[in-house]
């Protein structure tokens, strides 16, 4: 049987060596993604941070079974003692687009990634706590370079990242950070110390939810006590599809991966399958952007540990001197729906996945950003490793397309014949002209190596 190599992808540096830095210390999978996730809140903050939410999809390889946790962020209002106030709206251009989002106190919704990162440690971790954030505390002291793709991202979201505090941070002077510029955000280094010898608690019970709470209500939100005291991580059920003979495993996001997985024609050659993995793959309504980032990690012994966070844009609340961007999930609109009383956990598109293969091993650990997105990047990547038999690093790389009501949207690249098929099918072709970060940012660790997505400044490390 063909095993995958231990290894970590991610979407910057920083944070994959930080996996790796951990396997290396004899962490197992889930140590090195918790570390890694937490050097994501250092060295991605466009993208994620303490202050988000998130999923993790873990793989024993002993037993074979898969478990998926939801620490996505909760909706608050259970200490029923106030109303949100307005929430800002800014303009923020994706696709060349200008799109109003909300930001502020009232978009913030209960974090989760401190509670998750604590409950994945709990059930699988085997290095001590403190160790496994040492890293990220680390990283926070001496800032990391901000790659090139996530300048990138800042310069489309900068309404939103550049507000308020956020704009010493992330503009100093005026201008917007650029590539290769150092990131910084002074007092995370305090937050990280706090958090190794504190335990998650400090963010919910202890004395940073005191924090979280007053920040949150002078800036117009709704988050208490109660809020905090009853958010606890669930696990989720998990359900499986079968593709080229092997079994992804994955939560129920709010695009059903798995359930598109299900639906692909029998007939998977190229270019045949264009049309029917676009009526699979059809989204409905408009196309917003996703902050979020992923971890994917293998250890030694063939367990697995995929993680993908977000802050949405970020609600521009800083959690003052401990440099903490909050989440904006409540200025989401199409996270919404009628159901989510307080207490509530939020909807998400985040599906971290594993991927078994016909002997009952692992074949692929894998997740992405970009949010509805997300499902189209998982899905060709897939298809590229298990099917098309590429490497991991082909297949994330390699040009594909998003589907849109009757349109398809391709990454400049796409196989001629293949978009021939699609319109001949009806479809509209919309041509990018480059390859965009719109199109999602996987990170994958399989039997056919390693790799972040070039979209995201990824890299993909093995031991």
């Amino acid at each position: 049987m063909k095993s995958v190599a231990a290894g970590v992808a991610a979407s910057h540096p920083a944070t994959a060596r930080t996996g790796v830095r951990i396997l290396q210390a004899g962490g197992s999978a889930a140590d090195a993604a918790v570390a890694a996730v937490l050097a994501c809140c250092v060295a991605e903050t466009v993208y994620t941070g303490l202050g988000g939410g998130g999923f993790a999809t873990y793989f024993e390889a002993s037993s074979g079974k898969v478990t998926c946790l939801d620490f996505f962020v909760a909706v608050p209002g259970l200490d029923g003692d106030r109303k949100p106030e307005a929430m800002v709206a800014v303009d923020v251009f994706f696709g060349g687009l200008p799109q109003i989002y909300s930001i502020g106190g009232a978009s913030v919704a209960v974090p989760g990634v401190p509670a998750g990162l604590g409950e994945v440690h709990r059930r699988w971790g085997r290095l001590p706590w403190r160790e496994v954030v040492a890293p990220a505390a680390g990283l926070a002291r001496t800032g990391v370079l901000l790659p090139a793709a996530h300048a990138r991202t800042l310069e489309s979201c900068a309404p939103a990242l550049a507000y308020g505090e956020g704009a010493a941070l992330y503009q100093p002077g005026g201008r917007l950070l650029q590539g290769d510029e150092l990131l910084f955000h002074p007092g995370l280094a305090t937050a990280m110390d706090a958090l190794a010898s504190d335990g998650p608690e400090v963010f919910y019970t202890g004395e940073y939810g005191e924090v979280l709470v007053d920040t949150v209500r002078a800036a117009g939100g709704t988050i208490g006590p109660a809020d905090l005291a009853e958010y606890r991580v669930h696990e989720t059920p998990v359900d499986h599809a079968t593709m080229a003979g092997h079994r992804v495993h994955a939560r129920h996001d709010l695009n059903r991966t798995v359930d598109t997985i299900g639906a692909l024609p029998d007939d998977l050659s190229r270019p045949r399958r264009a049309p029917g993995v676009a009526s699979a793959l059809l989204n409905r309504g408009r196309q917003r952007l996703g902050d979020t980032t992923n971890v994917s990690v293998v250890d030694a012994e063939g367990n697995a540990c995929v993680i993908t966070t977000t802050l949405g844009l970020g609600a521009g609340v800083w959690l003052p001197g401990l440099g903490i961007n909050l989440n904006s999930m409540l200025g989401e609109g199409e996270l919404l729906t009628d159901d989510l009383a307080p207490g509530r956990r939020m909807y998400s598109y985040m599906c971290p996945l594993v991927v078994i293969a016909p002997d009952g091993g692992l074949a692929v650990a894998a997740g992405s950003a970009g949010a509805s997105r997300i499902r189209t990047a998982l899905v060709d990547t897939l298809l590229g490793v298990l099917v098309d038999g590429l490497s991991v690093p082909e297949a994330i790389a390699r040009p594909r397309f998003h589907v849109v009501e009757d349109t398809v949207h391709a990454e400049a690249g796409c196989p001629p014949a293949e978009l021939a098929a699609l319109a001949d099918a009806g479809w509209q072709i919309v041509e990018w002209p480059e390859i965009n970060h719109y199109f999602g940012g996987v990170t994958a660790v399989g039997r056919a190596g390693a790799a972040g997505d070039p979209r995201r400044g990824g890299v993909g490390l093995l031991l």
